[in-house]
């Protein structure tokens, strides 16, 4: 569905207030993509300000408790070389790594790396600041205004990113974005959750015939038929992605409160099933639940160009690639019917590829339509549907965050737009920085 820019009912809101930072680069979101974006400018030379509404750096990866980051890879090169890679070394040396468990997140340690690359690499950043106002202009954001505990404050830019999951600050600018499906439906979210006792040597792999007969003894509330199940993050830890929330639209407070609300509730029907009918769960104990929903899909903000399902089928390349990605088409139901899964499950397993094979990510994905001084990267970059399902993921948001912040870097020392400079530098740049690059000639 299409979105358009400003139709919403406005009020004159007027207060004089601190213009407290005047910057390069302005990020707003430190998830994965604010967080490669903010590392990567500043390693440019950039002057950069990040803004984090929550206590803590890493989003979904960390104050979202998702326990692993899917692939990095494509079975033979690391495609988010670079920041990305440099993040998972850092979490292991930390102390992060799950021996047989790949890449299993243990959240404090992520946490420290975060803290670690952005304070080494320079990058002013704060907690507990929350974006409220966007002032734009004929395509250019002039500031933006945040709250924070020391009051209300603006923050003016060269180039701003938009690193919020959810396009905030672009379409608080004026862009326009689609959202969902043709009527507006979006992908469940899920809350994530963290357990203990669990005995791993006895843990085998999820039985569905198992879940049909909690589905059948009455044990959930919805017959939800996607259980992606526990990662091992611990001796007796499991982080838990299981569950949907359907129905939720987390660019709306009042639906991601009641989300939270039926997430933590339906987390007592999952302990109950886990106990009983599943090997190696019966003494678990929940911990605690996410402080943020795990939110797959929300605004696609609509750029020079639009990454469409059929790039994903010819393993496009693109003149002013950025980056290449692997990960399969992951459209999770947005109601728990037999026909949604069935549906989840045939393009799950249908859109998938082969070791070596990826598709290209160009930079007219980050560039939105109609603004100049804008780019946006991680879960709102440009797609269609199918494409946001693979892209979204955190080493996803490792490319476009980390072109991202290059791409601002240099518009900032050119004194230019997003567009103004030649593409070859940025993917020269990137190269440089250790980008998965196979297809850029200098």
């Amino acid at each position: 569905m299409l979105y358009g820019g400003r139709d919403m009912s406005h009020i004159l809101f007027k207060k004089e207030i601190e213009v407290r930072h005047e910057v390069d680069v302005l990020i707003v979101g430190g998830g994965p993509a604010g967080i490669a974006a903010a590392v990567a400018a500043a390693r440019q030379g950039a002057k950069v300000f990040l803004a984090e509404a929550t206590s803590c750096l890493g989003g979904m990866g960390t104050s979202g408790l998702v326990p692993a980051f899917m692939q990095f890879t494509d079975g033979e090169n690391f495609l988010a070389a670079g920041v990305g890679e440099e993040v998972l070394n850092k979490m292991w040396e930390y102390g992060g790594k799950v021996e047989g468990w790949g890449y299993s997140i243990k959240v404090e340690a992520l946490k420290r790396v975060y803290d670690d690359m952005l304070t080494e690499a320079g990058v002013q950043f704060a907690f507990h600041t929350q974006m409220i106002a966007v002032d734009a202009t004929d395509g250019n954001i002039n500031y933006v205004v945040f709250a924070a505990k020391s009051g209300l404050f603006a923050v003016k830019a060269k180039i701003y990113i938009d690193g919020t999951g959810d396009g905030d600050l672009a379409t608080w600018a004026g862009a326009v974005y689609e959202k969902g499906d043709t009527n507006g439906n979006m992908m469940a979210g899920t809350l994530c959750s963290l357990w203990a006792n669990i005995d791993w040597d006895r843990v085998q792999k999820p039985d569905t015939r198992k879940l049909e007969e909690g589905f059948r003894d009455g044990v959930f509330t919805y017959e939800d038929r996607h259980l992606p199940g526990m990662w091992r993050v611990g001796n007796t830890l499991g982080g838990g992605n299981i569950g949907h929330t359907f129905g939720v639209d987390s660019t709306d407070e009042r639906s991601l409160t009641k989300a939270l609300i039926w997430g933590r509730k339906s987390l007592l029907e999952y302990e109950k099933y886990y106990k009983e009918y599943l090997d190696g769960f019966e003494n678990m104990e929940l911990v605690v639940t996410g402080a943020l929903l795990g939110i797959r899909e929300s605004r696609r903000i609509i750029g020079d160009y639009v990454l469409v399902l059929d790039d994903f089928l010819k393993r496009a390349t693109f003149d002013d690639e950025i980056g290449r990605y692997a990960y399969p088409v992951d459209i999770h139901a947005s109601d728990p019917s037999k026909e949604s899964f069935a549906k989840f499950e045939k393009e799950h397993t249908g859109y998938r590829y082969g070791k070596g094979e990826s598709y290209g990510i160009p930079y007219r994905i980050l560039t939105p339509k109609g603004l100049n001084n804008v780019l946006v990267a991680g879960r709102c970059v440009s797609t269609d549907r199918y494409m946001q399902s693979s892209i979204r993921v955190m080493p996803g948001c490792y490319i476009t965050g980390q072109a991202a912040g290059v791409a601002a870097a240099i518009a900032a020392e050119k004194n230019t737009d997003i567009r103004g400079f030649e593409v070859k530098e940025l993917q020269q740049r990137l190269k440089d920085m250790g980008a998965y690059l196979p297809n850029f000639k200098a």
